[in-house]
């Protein structure tokens, strides 16, 4: 008898038909996943992992305050990298739950950058309002340096505000380069060696800095700020393009003047005579003849300053003093304390004037200049009259 058989079933098992179920269940889990892949480019890429993903559909939010505090540090940003610092700091259940408090508050653009102490589990309404009040929520550490003070000063400062041991200042600021001054501001051209201390490149401001700051992460701070600023008055082109001296040079000259005079209309001629001294022959031996820079180095070596009338002629004309300017000719071995803004820019641009003397005539701080010996003479009596002790 004849027996037909269906292809495909001679010598081999019939193929089994698909699972309509598991192939519908992968179908569905792909969409879901191009979902949610879609869903996260459109929102730039914010929120990844489950308990992001989630925020898409609703915000959750605690309803109590919990009890472990915690400092988090609020960064420059949007609404959302706010929230996003929250969340990953446990403050907030959610980054939507805060950003809905933030839309709903049009004062949460007002949210400054800074180091907090919040709650872990807060109420996103709660957060923000600690944001919102820093006077009483945020971690400073605050500190103003000067115009025209010298590092030691500068380091006892910061070692009480901060509570770090001042030889810690000490080791970290005896590495400029390491703290961000570039090695090119320590060539000179006058042929004369640098000191290579951060002396001079702290620049005078108000800081803030953060709880856990270290001693080169402070001092690098300022730095950071003196670069900022000399690049913004394009200090380095401007001396070397119109004085032809090395930067270095002018940011000594500049903290000269910083110690030298008080009044800021001063700095400019104060800073062309330091120039007409050192550079321009103006002046016996080409030396400065400072006692500022004397009591310098007395206060750097621990022997204390004095004022110019309590001098001795020992520490006048110390030879072993590298920043002895009564013998030794030209700008001494580097700044003698941190200028600010305004001295920087007279450095700069100094005062046209043939002045070789200056003498502080009165007790307001006013400053007269003179070009020979005898107009100086006249402005010292000036000042004798007016109760200033040079007689």
């Amino acid at each position: 008898m004849t027996m037909s058989h269906r292809a495909g079933t001679l010598g081999r098992p019939m193929a089994e038909p698909p699972d309509r179920e598991s192939g519908g269940r992968r179908r569905s889990f792909l969409a879901l996943l191009m979902s949610v892949i879609l869903l996260a480019a459109l929102g730039g890429g914010v929120y990844w992992g489950v308990g992001r993903i989630q925020e898409f559909f609703n915000a959750p939010d605690y309803t109590a305050v919990g009890t472990q505090t915690v400092t988090v540090e609020v960064k420059a940003g949007t609404i959302t990298d706010t929230a996003n610092t929250l969340y990953d700091g446990g403050v907030v259940k959610s980054a939507k739950a805060y950003i809905e408090a933030a839309e709903d508050d049009p004062r949460s653009t007002n949210v400054q950058p800074g180091f907090y102490k919040l709650v872990k589990q807060m109420p996103a309404k709660e957060a923000l309002a600690r944001l919102l009040d820093p006077e009483r929520n945020r971690v400073v550490n605050r500190v103003t340096v000067t115009e025209g003070e010298m590092t030691l000063d500068i380091y006892a400062k910061l070692a009480k505000a901060l509570d770090i041991p001042v030889k810690d200042f000490v080791e970290a600021g005896g590495k400029p380069r390491d703290l961000g001054v570039a090695d090119w501001w320590f060539k000179r051209d006058d042929g004369k060696r640098s000191a290579t201390t951060v002396e001079g490149f702290l620049f005078p401001a108000t800081y803030e800095f953060a709880p856990d700051v270290t001693a080169k992460e402070a001092l690098s701070q300022m730095v950071e700020k003196f670069n900022e600023v000399t690049t913004e008055l394009t200090f380095a082109d401007t001396v070397q393009t119109t004085l032809n001296i090395s930067p270095y040079e002018a940011l000594i000259a500049a903290s000269i003047a910083q110690a030298e005079v008080s009044r800021t209309e001063d700095f400019d001629k104060v800073t062309r005579v330091i120039y007409n001294r050192a550079y321009k022959g103006g002046f016996p031996c080409a030396c400065l003849g400072m006692d500022t820079t004397v009591n310098y180095y007395l206060r750097l070596t621990g022997a204390g300053g004095a004022r110019s009338e309590h001098l001795t002629q020992a520490q006048i004309h110390d030879p072993d003093n590298p920043y002895n300017t009564h013998d030794k000719a030209g700008l001494p071995l580097g700044p003698i304390g941190n200028p600010g803004r305004d001295t920087l820019r007279a450095a700069m641009t100094p005062a046209k004037g043939p002045w070789t003397y200056f003498v502080t005539i009165d007790k307001s701080g006013t400053t007269a200049f003179a070009t020979t010996l005898d107009e100086h003479a006249r402005n010292i009596r000036t000042a004798c009259r007016n109760g200033i002790p040079l007689c």
